[in-house]
């Protein structure tokens, strides 16, 4: 199972930072954590209240996620608390079977803290040794400061997908990025 503990500081005192695949007994807290985080934002698939799962549905989910080889749900923990996560899903098609596709959420009271940075770097390690070579990801247009950190990690935009959201009565673009693990 893939784990990696980091420090760091958080609001002035020292926290521990823990990055760890998911497990089904965090299927009640990882459904609170994309709940909450549908509720703070507009760049997520789910509207507020849209998430309809029951907490057995999300074990049965997080089952699914586990049992296949070509994917993984990275969490994100401090103080025993899931602040974000990172899932990169994939397919056991020969032809498809390098490639993944990620999503990624943490929480706004920890974001422009390094979590994401971390996620990422944690991310390519599980990648590096499951022989994945293709990370791809969509992204809002109007989202330039998760655009940022994508760049920043090395992926690249390869096109657009007009009006592919309707998100409080606007069409929006999402852009479609990639990075190729060598």
């Amino acid at each position: 199972m893939f784990v990696s503990r980091l420090e760091f500081t958080h609001e002035r005192t020292e926290a521990s930072l823990h990055i760890r695949a998911i497990s089904e007994s965090d299927a009640d807290q990882f459904l609170l954590l994309t709940r909450k985080l549908d509720e703070e934002t507009v760049f997520r698939l789910y509207e507020p209240g849209e998430n309809l799962r029951s907490v057995e549905e999300e074990r049965c989910w997080i089952r699914e996620i586990i049992s296949n080889p070509r994917s993984v749900l990275l969490v994100t923990e401090i103080d025993d608390c899931l602040v974000g996560y990172l899932m990169a899903s994939g397919r056991d098609i020969a032809r498809i079977k390098h490639v993944v596709h990620i999503s990624i959420g943490i929480l706004q009271s920890h974001t422009g803290k390094g979590i994401g940075t971390r996620l990422f770097a944690a991310l390519e390690e599980w990648a590096r040794t499951n022989d994945v070579h293709r990370l791809e990801l969509t992204v809002m247009v109007n989202n330039p400061i998760a655009q940022a950190l994508y760049s920043k990690m090395g992926f690249k935009i390869e096109g657009t997908k007009r009006d592919s959201l309707f998100v409080n009565g606007t069409y929006i673009d999402d852009i479609y990025m990639a990075k190729l693990i060598p």
